[in-house]
């Protein structure tokens, strides 16, 4: 019996399991390929603005030290002066923080595009359920990650050591520069080494973000019955379909019936057909079909043409065309303009009208 219910899912997602996946925060999205990409441009920025913080740094250090005795005496605590050394730090490093915090977003930003998902962070009680937890620990994708992170690391540590060591030489020349020259090339070691960790790490990201992309879009699959269900849910079971449908054709027939008063001639086959026409010379290009109608509908339409002094004509062929031919808020065909031509100068003359 459970094989019987059970559905394989194998179809493609739709645009509405997607919007709704995305509102509990369920997106493609890779932590490593965020890493990799804060690393590389982390460096580079910090590479990049590290003069200016160092100089301004140094500067803030030699206005503390030169002043630092009548620094005392005004603040023997030095309260005052430390809170306004940290805040003039902080705001060295501000510019820093700020292009990091971009980087993380935009890096977020560009694998699942702005969305926030507040469902994502409501408490699930299903998320204490001991059996489910274990059951998420050994399942294929903890073992995917354990795989991936171990790789990582190999990678990066051999990665750190052929940089380290192809730069190993520089290192005995350091005790032989300046401070300013120390600096320098300490920095720039350091960047060789963080962007070739971080390459990496981005080639890391990108396989990550590949697999991430594949079971996202593998966990979103839909059965044949979720199918029928979301159809149901967004058009309605077939039964209420039905009856909109049934409403609608009754309002488009009393919206009908209420135009046959202002029809010139109701042409009938005689008694299965009947189509009400109407024609304005000056407003309109040719005859309009303001009603049709079959068996009790078209007993209708003549019952309302006598209560009006319409004319009701009996022409079976042109009935027939007509009703075939033409639907409601329709022209009569070119074809058929001769016909209805000779019905309505008939008429026009039993009413003592002329044609235009």
């Amino acid at each position: 019996m459970a094989e019987e219910n059970f559905q394989e899912r194998t179809e493609k997602a739709t645009p509405r399991r997607r919007r709704k996946a995305r509102e509990e925060g369920r997106v493609a999205r890779s932590m490593e390929l965020n890493s990799a990409i804060i690393v590389c441009l982390g460096f580079l920025t910090l590479y990049m603005t590290g003069p200016y913080m160092v100089t301004q740094v140094r500067e803030l250090m030699g206005h503390t030290f030169a002043n630092a005795p009548l620094i005392a005496s005004s603040d023997p605590t030095f309260v005052t002066v430390f809170g306004s050394v940290m805040q003039s730090f902080f705001t060295i490093l501000l510019p820093l923080f700020g292009i990091m915090v971009v980087i993380g977003i935009g890096s977020n930003v560009a694998q699942v595009g702005f969305s926030i998902s507040p469902k994502a962070l409501e408490p699930k009680l299903e998320k204490l359920n001991l059996a489910k937890g274990l059951k998420r620990l050994f399942s294929v994708r903890k073992l995917v990650e354990l795989v991936r992170d171990s790789l990582k690391l190999l990678v990066v540590f051999y990665v750190a050591y052929l940089a380290i060591r192809h730069e190993f030489e520089g290192f005995f020349l350091l005790p032989d520069m300046s401070t300013v020259q120390f600096g320098i090339t300490i920095g720039k070691l350091a960047l060789i080494i963080a962007l070739k960790i971080g390459a990496a790490i981005l080639v890391i990201g990108v396989l990550d973000y590949i697999y991430q992309r594949y079971d996202f879009e593998k966990s979103i699959k839909m059965s044949k019955q979720d199918l029928k269900d979301e159809s149901k849910d967004t058009e309605g079971s077939p039964q209420n379909k039905s009856r909109i449908r049934q409403l609608q054709r009754e309002l488009a027939r009393r919206r009908m019936m209420q135009e046959i008063p202002n029809a010139d001639v109701v042409l009938t086959n005689p008694t299965h057909l009947a189509v009400a026409l109407k024609y304005d010379s000056e407003e309109m290009a040719a005859p309009l079909v303001v009603a049709k109608g079959e068996r009790l509908i078209a007993e209708r339409i003549k019952e309302i043409a006598y209560e009006h002094d319409i004319p009701v004509i009996e022409d079976k062929p042109l009935a027939r065309a007509l009703f075939k031919m033409c639907d409601v808020g329709q022209f009569v065909p070119a074809n058929l303009y001769r016909a209805v031509a000779e019905v309505l100068a008939y008429v026009y003359r039993l009413k003592g009208k002329t044609l235009g």
